[in-house]
């Protein structure tokens, strides 16, 4: 067979199990070592090997396994991470979190009084893959921003992949593998960006989220989900200085609960959709004392 008549094989297949065909063409470009988009402007041949590998990965992706985990890599804005067992996947809405950091950053070192202070510190609560944080390291970085970045994580899975995401971008981002309401005690910062689990324990999530990926980064308590988030507020209080910036992304029912719980510390509270239209994130700033 062809490659294409490999790759409309594939597709079929995976259309077959209400998979949508561009996995079929992300698998392809991975084992091929090649972009996604090069598939359709030059001719390949699959070596045996290959034929063989992507049959199994399209087998896999059948029987429930992340394209994501199968390939090794997700991308997230301009960056591409490494993700596997034990990591959540990231999700394009959470880009826009990584958005309102920077334009925070560019606020406060457009200050007249910026030349005297330290770069602008973020820390990064429940980090994951990194995807946040290196994200925000890798781009201040381009526009010259200077920035220092704390990603803190308590799974020792997902710190692996944290690891391995710092050392693929080849940015300073600094682990503390902690609780967040242990970590970095007595350290204030400009920024707290924070996706914590949040989603009601007793929500059914899509069977390939529920059967992949960790619980412990998903689910955020019983009935609201709001328990996890709230201990993250907490943390974020605790770290932040007086007129800091907290970036929370949240369950599309939480707004109003999460507003409640930051009222008695924060000021300047703002709420966001996601590229869906759903409430997703919010901003505050911490109230001076």
């Amino acid at each position: 067979m062809s490659i294409k008549d490999i790759l409309r094989s594939s597709k079929q297949k995976l259309e077959f199990s209400e998979i949508p065909s561009v996995d079929a063409e992300l698998m392809l470009a991975h084992v091929l070592g090649v972009a996604r988009m090069e598939l359709h402007a030059r001719d390949f041949t699959l070596l045996p090997e290959q034929e063989e590998l992507y049959a199994e990965m399209i087998e896999a992706r059948i029987s429930g396994t992340p394209t994501q985990y199968l390939t090794g890599e997700a991308p997230f804005r301009y960056l591409t991470f490494s993700v596997g067992a034990g990591v959540l996947i990231p999700r394009p809405e959470t880009e826009l979190l990584v958005d309102a950091a920077l334009v925070e950053i560019e606020r406060i070192q457009s200050a007249p009084n910026f030349k005297t202070r330290n770069p602008v510190s973020v820390v990064d609560l429940g980090a994951g893959s990194g995807a946040i944080s290196i994200s925000i390291a890798h781009e201040a970085n381009q526009r010259k921003m200077p920035v220092n970045v704390v990603a803190v994580e308590k799974s020792a899975a997902a710190a692996e992949w944290l690891k391995k995401n710092i050392s693929r971008h080849e940015v300073d981002v600094r682990i503390i593998n902690s609780d967040v309401s242990d970590a970095l005690i007595d350290v204030k910062c400009d920024i707290v960006v924070a996706n914590p689990p949040y989603v009601p324990n007793e929500t059914k999530l899509p069977k390939l989220v529920a059967d992949n990926e960790p619980s412990e980064a998903l689910f955020g308590g019983s009935v609201d989900g709001m328990q996890v988030p709230v201990t993250f507020i907490a943390a974020a209080t605790r770290l932040l200085k007086p007129g800091g910036y907290l970036v929370l992304e949240h369950f599309e029912s939480q707004s109003a609960a999460l507003e409640r719980e930051l009222m008695p510390h924060y000021s300047e509270i703002s709420h966001y959709t996601d590229l869906n239209q759903r409430p997703r994130w919010m901003t505050a700033r911490r109230k001076g004392e």
